[in-house]
């Protein structure tokens, strides 16, 4: 059907019942059945005469956001960076405070979009990953398949726990099997790293990491965040300094890019132990949580790279991507 042909304008007597069916349903909430049974019409007439009131103009269609709702915001970021979703979160603050906001945004998206036989991989050390999953409901029924660990826990032992509880607590919520990846996230030399991802227990998890359906990640920035800092697991001054030189300005699973989102390749990539860039890139739904002003050129790159298509963030910052601030 072509669905540009002209519509057919109804003359005058026509467009009064066009108009007085469009009424009885859309004001006085009548049904259809008892519009038609009050009009000696048939059922199917009257769906289509409604249907033929919004093509004549009778009827316009309004949609009103509710405060604190930002489809449009959400459409234009859809639009601008080619995602599969958008998700603006009503806040704004220039860094932590976005925190607990941003993870009541993700626990919700979470909590409606997990439907059932997915296998997610958790990146194991992302403030706004551990809001999320401190606010998510527990599921009543398992909507999860597995949960993978895709980054190991960088630096101590103590780090390397909170990125196992990360993940149990997430398989615990979504039903989940939890899959661990036994290992730190980042090494002294890249022929340690070959070494450990020739390990048969690492081996294993890396084989889950072609099954993924949806990432969850933060989108980290070059300059660490509180929590990294504070934990004493900082990337050292002289890796910063080597990324800098080759112009990273933000990172996801420790995988840094540059402001136009390619991959930076460096010595520090070469010694993480973790999902790569091309094994990331083919997960169908890569979920970016992040927000905070000092995370713009980060969050940027990681859109115009692709490395996030689903992105979930604060007012402030959907503002600015589409500014171009």
């Amino acid at each position: 059907m072509n669905s540009n042909r002209a519509v057919r304008q109804p003359g005058l007597d026509e467009l009064r019942l066009l108009a007085k069916v469009a009424r009885m349903y859309h004001e006085k909430g009548i049904r259809q059945p008892q519009i038609a049974a009050e009009l000696n019409l048939s059922q199917a007439r009257v769906s289509r005469m409604l249907k033929q009131a919004v093509e004549v103009g009778i009827v316009h269609t309004v949609v009103t956001m509710p405060s604190g709702v930002h489809s449009d915001l959400e459409d234009e970021l859809q639009g601008r960076y080619g995602l599969r979703d958008a998700v603006v979160v009503d806040t704004i603050g220039a860094g932590d405070e976005v925190l607990p906001a941003l993870g009541s945004g993700a626990a919700a998206y979470l909590d409606m979009t997990l439907t059932g036989g997915h296998v997610v991989g958790i990146s194991s050390w992302s403030e706004t990953l551990i809001s999320a999953v401190d606010r998510m409901p527990r599921k009543s029924v398992p909507v999860v398949d597995k949960v993978v660990q895709i980054v190991g826990g960088l630096g101590d032992a103590a780090v390397q726990m909170q990125a196992t509880r990360l993940t149990a607590r997430f398989a615990e919520l979504t039903g989940g099997m939890p899959v661990y990846l036994p290992a730190p996230g980042l090494v002294g030399t890249p022929a340690v790293r070959r070494a450990m991802m020739n390990d048969v227990s690492v081996r294993d998890v890396l084989g889950t990491w072609g099954q993924l359906t949806d990432a969850l990640v933060g989108i980290g920035s070059l300059e660490p965040s509180p929590l990294l800092q504070r934990s004493g697991n900082a990337v050292a001054e002289a890796d910063q300094d080597e990324l800098r030189r080759l112009g990273a300005v933000g990172d996801v699973c420790f995988r840094f890019f540059d402001e136009e989102g390619k991959l930076v390749r460096s010595t520090f990539d070469q010694r993480v132990i973790g999902v790569t860039a091309k094994e990331l890139l083919a997960v169908p739904r890569r979920i970016g949580v992040a927000g905070g002003e000092r995370k713009y050129s980060a969050i940027r790159a990681a859109l115009l790279g692709g490395w996030v298509n689903i992105l979930i963030t604060d007012l402030a910052m959907a503002h600015r991507l589409i500014d171009g601030a």
